[in-house]
C-alpha cells in the first residue's frame, strides 16, 4: 500500500472512532493554502462545547506514530487553527484543544485528547 494510500486509511479509521466517541466531524483536510505545507488540520471535530483540531498520523507502530508529530508540524496545525476559527465565528466560544489520532496496522487506533496545546 502506497504511504498516500495508508494515510486515507488512516484518516478514515480516525473520523469513524471519532463519530463512535459522539463527535462530528466538521472538516476533513483543512489547509490554509493548500499544496503549500503552510498548514494543514487533518480532522475537525466538534463533541458539546469541545473542538478538536485533530493530527492523524498512521505508522507501522503507534510508538513511531507519535514521534511523527513535530514541533514545527505542531505550529502549522495551530496556524490553521486559527485561520479556520476566524472564518467561523459561530464556534468562538467553544473550548479548542489539540489532539492526535495514532493509527497502526492491526492495532487499534490511540486517540490523545489534548496532544498538545496552542502555546507549546
Amino acid at each position: 500500500m502506497s504511504a498516500a494510500a495508508l494515510g486515507r486509511a488512516g484518516a478514515f479509521v480516525a473520523a469513524l472512532l471519532l463519530r463512535l466517541k459522539g463527535y462530528r466531524v466538521l472538516a476533513r483536510r483543512f489547509a490554509l493554502r493548500p499544496g503549500t505545507g503552510a498548514g494543514e488540520v487533518d480532522l475537525i471535530a466538534r463533541r458539546g462545547r469541545t473542538l478538536a483540531f485533530v493530527e492523524v498520523k498512521t505508522r507501522a507502530d503507534l510508538d513511531v506514530a507519535a514521534l511523527a508529530i513535530l514541533p514545527e508540524q505542531r505550529r502549522r496545525i495551530v496556524r490553521a487553527a486559527e485561520a479556520f476559527l476566524a472564518g467561523r465565528p459561530d464556534l468562538s466560544g467553544l473550548e479548542v484543544r489539540f489532539d492526535a489520532i495514532l493509527v497502526a496496522p492491526g492495532r487499534l487506533p490511540r486517540h490523545l485528547p489534548g496532544a498538545w496545546r496552542a502555546d507549546e
